[in-house]
């Protein structure tokens, strides 16, 4: 797992936007290879797609041949209400930019048969080989998707019930009324997300600031479905200033420093999206480590040296 701190929502924001973006343009996807997409809704995601948006408008990017599943929707609402996530990803992202509508895929949380649309979703997954790469969100208390604490890790798409934090946290999308927030929803699951070959999560604020230092300090745990991505071989966590405030301090200089190491090395020549100790360029792995007491000094090197705790993208297939 690969930690990136930006001072601010906006910075964040606009980091994983262009990651995104220099994802999908390094694939160069066509009709008979697309990229597949995974989204999340909830305020997080909202200025990324505000960035992508914009990028598309300037002709940076394009979604024609980008293929799309969403984590989740409620169960029982129908899809034009304000606050489903059929609306919210309409509204936010796909009426903006061009994505053919045949590539969009969102969980229908009214289907007659909810089982059976979880396990279409997930076979229709697989018919397009896999997820490329999975946005995310995390919620206060660590879960992904509708992944509430105690959720299998194993887990994939499925009905669920909604935890009652996160019908607090979702209440200021109804008026703050909580008698009216939904109490299921039908969600992939964490297996569904650690299939992805590459998991991006977007994380902002001091109320993610807990989840975060769970996930990254802590052990995997059941009780906080992010820390999943400690397993995970390409994953990348994007946060600001507030949302590390429970995190040592020797963490956020470790992570600090390998972002340096990776930005000065004058060997990489590829993306770097992932930190498991490998080495980075075209050179075999090295066995040692760049410890957190060790980074400052190597930094202020003046000697080229090869990147530690970075691997290479996963590429264009």
């Amino acid at each position: 797992m690969r930690l990136i701190i930006r001072e601010d929502t906006e910075t964040a924001a606009e980091y994983v936007a262009e990651y995104i973006i220099g994802r999908i343009n390094t694939f160069t996807p066509t009709a008979e290879r697309p990229f597949v997409l995974g989204l999340p809704t909830g305020s997080s995601p909202v200025p990324i797609y505000s960035a992508l948006v914009t990028a598309h408008q300037m002709g940076r990017i394009s979604f024609h041949h980008v293929v799309t599943f969403n984590m989740d929707e409620y169960v029982g609402f129908p899809r034009e209400h304000p606050e489903s996530y059929y609306t919210f990803m309409h509204t936010n992202l796909f009426n903006h930019v061009d994505f053919d509508p045949e590539n969009i895929n969102i969980l229908n949380g009214n289907a007659p048969d909810l089982q059976e649309e979880c396990t279409m979703y997930e076979a229709k997954i697989q018919e397009y080989g896999g997820i490329h790469l999975f946005l995310g969100g995390v919620g206060s208390d660590g879960h992904i998707a509708f992944n509430e604490p105690g959720s299998s890790l194993s887990s994939q798409t499925r009905l669920k019930s909604l935890a009652y934090e996160t019908m607090l946290a979702n209440a200021r999308f109804f008026n703050g009324d909580l008698s009216l927030v939904p109490r299921m929803a039908l969600t992939v699951g964490v297996q569904t997300i650690m299939n992805a070959k590459e998991v991006v999560i977007i994380a902002t604020g001091a109320s993610k600031a807990l989840a975060i230092q769970s996930a990254i300090e802590g052990s995997v745990n059941h009780m906080c479905t992010l820390s999943c991505l400690q397993l995970h071989p390409c994953s990348l966590v994007v946060v600001d200033q507030d949302a590390t405030m429970e995190l040592k301090v020797k963490t956020v200089a470790y992570f600090k420093g390998v972002e340096r190491t990776i930005q000065k090395s004058t060997k990489v020549r590829r993306p770097l999206v992932q930190t498991n100790g490998f080495h980075a360029g075209p050179d075999k792995a090295e066995p040692d480590e760049l410890s957190p007491d060790s980074m400052s000094s190597r930094i202020q090197t003046s000697q080229s040296f090869p990147v530690r705790s970075a691997t290479i993208s996963y590429g264009s297939t």
